[in-house]
C-alpha cells in the first residue's frame, strides 16, 4: 500500500470499526437453500456483533410470493438478475446506493451497469454463473455439447434425466432447441414447444432443484444444472462433465439486495458493503462454486476454483444468454405451457 493512502485508509478502518462496535442486532436472511457459507455468516457476526438467522428458498417466484405477502421480517434477499429488475418496479427493494459504499470500488466494473440495476443503487454481485446441463461421461461418451442429450436423449440416457423444476430454465432450453428466440409470445412457436416438451417428458425421470443430491446419488446420469451445483456434484461423481451446447445456454447473476421493509436497515447495510469485500466475497465462491463479480477475490478462492470447466468457459463456446424479464402476455403464456407440461 503507498504512504499516501495509509492515513485514509487508517481513518476508514477505524470508522467501520466503530460502526461494527454498534451493530448489535439482528440480521434475518433469505437465500437459496444450500447456498450460504457458514463460515461467512460467522464471520460477519463476529465481527459486527450481529445475530444471522437464515431461511432458504428454492426458485426466484417462491422467493417473491413471500415477499409480496409482507410482514415477512427478512431483511437481505438474493434475487436472480430478473427478479431484482421486477422487483424494484414492485417497490419492494430499498435504494441502498451501493455505489456510495466504502467497498463498491472492489466490485467488477462489468458487472455495475447491468441491465436489472444501472449503476447498482438497489443491489450488489453475490454469485454469477450458467444453467445448462452436466452428464456422467462414464454412462454416456458421445458429444455433450448439445441440448439433443436433454429433448431426444439416446438410450443410455432415456429415464435417466433430472430437469429442473424452473419453468424459465425448462422454456428457454426448449427454445433453443428449437432455435426460436426467447419472450416468445409467437402462438405457433409455442405449440412446437410444448409438443417437444411433451414428448421429451416421456424420457425424464424427475423434475427437481436437488441437482447435486440427484447426481451425487446417481439417481440420475443427466441433470440440468447450474455450474456450480455441477462443480460440486462432480467431487463426489469424478466421471460428470459439464456441458456448453452449441445450442446455447442461460447466464444469470444472483445479487444480494434489501427489502423495502426490512427491519433492520442498517445492518442489511452493512452486510451489503460486507460482501463486496474479496475476502468475504471468496468465502462464498469456495462455499458454492460460482464465480462472484468482486475484484481481488481470485487471491482468496480455491485453487480448484480458478481452472475448473464448470467456471472456466471453453474457447469457442457460446456467449452465455441474460434473458431480462418477459413481458406479462408471455409469462401468461408460459404459465399455461408449465401447466400443461407438469399435468
Amino acid at each position: 500500500m503507498k504512504k499516501t493512502i495509509l492515513h485514509a485508509a487508517a481513518a476508514s478502518a477505524l470508522a467501520l470499526s466503530a460502526m461494527g462496535a454498534h451493530a448489535e442486532g439482528k440480521l434475518n436472511i433469505y437465500n437459496w437453500g444450500n447456498y450460504t457459507n457458514p463460515e461467512m455468516i460467522k464471520k460477519f457476526e463476529a465481527e459486527y456483533g450481529v445475530e444471522v438467522t437464515l431461511d432458504g428458498y428454492d426458485s426466484n417466484e417462491t422467493m417473491l410470493a413471500k415477499v409480496k405477502e409482507g410482514s415477512t421480517g427478512y431483511d437481505i434477499v438474493v434475487p436472480g438478475d430478473y427478479m431484482v429488475a421486477i422487483m424494484i418496479g414492485e417497490g419492494l427493494l430499498a435504494e441502498i446506493d451501493a455505489s456510495g459504499m466504502e467497498n463498491f470500488k472492489n466490485m467488477d466494473p462489468n458487472w455495475v451497469d447491468v441491465y436489472w440495476d444501472p449503476g447498482r443503487k438497489y443491489s450488489v454481485p453475490y454469485q454469477w454463473g450458467t444453467t445448462s446441463f452436466t452428464v456422467d461421461s462414464a454412462v454416456y461418451g458421445g458429444d455433450i455439447d448439445t441440448l439433443e442429450l436433454i429433448f431426444n436423449p439416446p438410450a443410455e440416457l432415456k429415464g435417466r434425466i433430472n430437469m429442473l423444476n424452473d419453468m424459465n430454465d425448462v422454456i428457454n432450453a426448449g427454445l433453443r432447441y428449437l432455435g426460436h428466440p426467447r419472450c416468445n409470445s409467437n402462438p405457433e412457436q409455442m405449440k412446437e414447444l410444448l409438443a417437444l416438451l411433451t414428448k421429451a417428458k416421456a424420457d425424464w425421470r424427475t423434475m427437481d432443484y436437488s441437482v447435486i443430491e440427484k447426481l451425487t446419488s446417481k439417481d440420475v446420469d443427466l441433470s440440468q444444472s447450474w455450474n456450480g451445483a455441477a462443480m460440486r456434484a462432480r467431487a463426489d461423481r469424478p466421471t460428470l462433465k459439464y456441458a456448453y451446447p452449441k445450442e446455447g445456454f442461460t447466464g444469470w447473476m444472483d445479487n444480494v439486495a434489501v427489502l423495502a421493509d426490512a427491519p433492520n436497515m442498517e445492518n442489511a447495510k452493512l452486510f451489503v458493503n460486507f460482501m463486496m469485500d474479496p475476502e468475504n466475497a471468496a468465502l462464498t465462491s469456495n462455499f458454492a462454486r460460482y464465480a462472484n463479480g468482486i475484484l481481488g477475490s481470485e487471491k482468496y478462492m480455491d485453487a480448484e476454483m480458478l481452472d475448473a470447466p464448470e467456471i472456466v468457459m471453453p474457447e469457442g463456446a457460446p456467449v452465455p444468454d441474460f434473458v431480462p424479464p418477459c413481458d406479462q402476455d408471455v409469462v401468461d403464456l408460459y404459465n399455461k405451457v408449465w401447466t400443461r407440461l407438469k399435468q
